[in-house]
């Protein structure tokens, strides 16, 4: 049987890994670079806090929130 908090921690990994790809596409930029992007931004700590459910948002949309309140090109 799993654990409740494992399958949480490991969903919260996946999406984050899907956000900083779809990060990397979307702003031609490499993976190194938007996972530096995705953690310096306010977004990421909210999701890893679970504030207000956020991460069960698809992660295209939290990609575009991000884009679009947290990424100044």
């Amino acid at each position: 049987m799993v654990d409740g908090d494992v399958l949480e921690k490991e969903y919260k990994e996946r999406l984050e890994e899907n956000i900083i790809s779809y990060l990397a596409d979307k702003l031609g930029c490499s993976l190194n670079d938007a996972m530096d992007i995705y953690y310096k931004g306010r977004l990421s700590d909210k999701i890893n806090k679970g504030v207000y459910g956020i991460q069960y948002l698809d992660y295209k949309n939290l990609a575009e929130i991000f884009t679009n309140t947290e990424v100044h090109t």
